[in-house]
Parts: C-alpha cells; sequence; structure tokens
C-alpha cells in the first residue's frame, strides 16, 4: 500500500524527540528503534566510533490517521549536519477541536507558538508552533463548535 511520510532527522537527539511525541500522540513505535551500531562495517569506510554506535539509525512512530513520522540522527561525527529550515511543517487535522487544543498544547510547550489556534476565515480551527526540538506543526481542524 503506497502511502506518505515525514523524515526528521535531528543531530544526535532523535530518540528523545521520538519519545516525547509518543507521549503526545499515545501510541508505539513500529518495530524497534534501529542503531547505527547494527550498520555492518565496510573496508571503505572507516570504523564507526563508539560514541555513534547508540544513535538512532531509524525509527518510526504513527501519528494520525495512518500517517507516519520516521526519524534519524545525523551527526557531524558521521559527516551530516543538521539545519533545521522554516519551510517544513507536518499538518495535523484531528477529528475533533479537543484533539486539536491537546495536540497544540503538548507540542508548543517548551517551544515556540508561532499562530495561537483560531477560528479562520475559511471556517477552520487552525494555529501553528515549532516544538522544542524546532519541527514545525500546522493544525487545522474542520470540526465546528
Amino acid at each position: 500500500m503506497a502511502s506518505v511520510s515525514t523524515y526528521l532527522i535531528f543531530p544526535g537527539n532523535t530518540e528523545e524527540a521520538f519519545n516525547f511525541y509518543k507521549t503526545v500522540f499515545q501510541t508505539e513505535f513500529m518495530g524497534e528503534i534501529m542503531r547505527m551500531g547494527s550498520i555492518p562495517p565496510t573496508p571503505d569506510q572507516p570504523p564507526m566510533a563508539e560514541a555513534d554506535k547508540n544513535l538512532v539509525m531509524h525509527v518510526t512512530l504513527p501519528i494520525l490517521g495512518g500517517y507516519h513520522i520516521m526519524g534519524t540522527d545525523g551527526t557531524e561525527s558521521m559527516g551530516f549536519k543538521t539545519v533545521f529550515g522554516n519551510n517544513n511543517y507536518i499538518c495535523l487535522s484531528p477529528d475533533t477541536r479537543a484533539e486539536t487544543k491537546r495536540l497544540f498544547d503538548e507540542l508548543s510547550a517548551g517551544g515556540t507558538v508561532e499562530q495561537e489556534l483560531q477560528d479562520m476565515f475559511w471556517g477552520d480551527y487552525y494555529g501553528t508552533c515549532a516544538d522544542k526540538f524546532g519541527v514545525k506543526w500546522m493544525f487545522n481542524c474542520s470540526e465546528k463548535e
């Protein structure tokens, strides 16, 4: 079955971020967290640093409506520089205003509210925030009061 998900790259704190999202969305990881240490060594690559072996290679978490977020650690020690931009949001469309408010409040805790939840001209309950890890979230609920 075809699907769409968002892949998030963190600078070494993927597990912390995904454990936070797991509590917010009240779901469980799909399978085990895969670790960098499970990557088989190859002759053309230098040995992996001991400190990098416990980093997250891959994790998947269902959030709403069959949608999943996936993540990995992208560290400079492994040749990757994580840079958060302002052009990516994960858009959530919960079924109820109450669930929209709960998710917004939990995800924005310790982060930044960009636009408070409010009724918009197009008729939906809408708001945006960046969580404490820098990931941007957009909320759009069509339920009327």
